[in-house]
């Protein structure tokens, strides 16, 4: 399984790249992951990115598709994966396109995960994270049993900065203009499949798999 996962912000994806990797044993790809592992491996990609980061510039297409390509070469790839992150633009699909016809791969599906934009503030917007583990909850939907630490490890939850509801319209309007030409290019390739966010997570997921299986028929 080779799959593409999109989606705005608070969609969901987090959760449905989990059920994912259960069930199909194959790993969850991220885009910041791929630059954190080759920064940390001092690859000469690796040197190459951290000295754009470090200016606070935009990392190139020429090496983000790069790494991109040296990470889908690896041995867990192999069997397939779930890519997050990337590509953002036509552009970066195009070279996605032709890494995998070099790697001799065939995307198996593009799941376009849609959301209610309000649903989507209310769901950002509430969310808490653990200062310690990581661990996502949710004011409303999954709240901590006892409010402010977290029920893995005790540490303390927080709300991040940029998870206010001002930030994250602008977020979500950004993401909107600029993956909208994305899911035309993959309409029109035929791998696209869009599954409704606002339903249960559960009912989310049937409707994955669903595609899936369509699209290794």
């Amino acid at each position: 399984m080779y799959i593409l996962l999109m989606g705005p912000p608070g969609a969901g994806k987090g959760t449905q790249a989990e059920n994912l990797i259960r069930d199909y044993g194959i790993p969850q790809i991220s885009t910041g992951d791929m630059f954190r592992e080759a920064i940390k491996a001092g690859t000469d990609l690796g040197k190459e990115a951290k000295s754009y980061m470090d200016k606070g510039d935009l990392v190139p297409d020429s090496v983000t598709v790069g790494i991109v390509k040296e990470r889908l070469s690896q041995e867990d790839c192999k069997k397939g994966w779930i890519l997050d992150g990337f590509p953002r633009t036509t552009a970066q699909a195009a070279a996605l396109d032709a890494i995998l016809h070099e790697l001799g791969i065939t995307l198996t599906a593009v799941i376009g995960i849609k959301a209610d934009p309000k649903g989507l503030v209310k769901r950002i917007s509430g969310r808490l994270v653990c200062k310690n583990c990581g661990t996502s909850f949710h004011k409303e939907f999954r709240p901590p049993k006892v409010e402010g630490i977290c029920d893995n490890c005790g540490g303390e939850l927080y709300q991040r900065p940029d998870d206010n509801e001002a930030t994250v319209s602008e977020r979500l309007a950004v993401y909107e203009k600029s993956t909208r030409p994305l899911i035309d290019y993959y309409k029109a390739s035929g791998h696209f499949y869009e599954i409704d966010g606002d339903q249960p997570m559960s009912k989310v997921y049937e409707d994955i798999q669903a595609a899936l299986k369509k699209a290794s028929e």
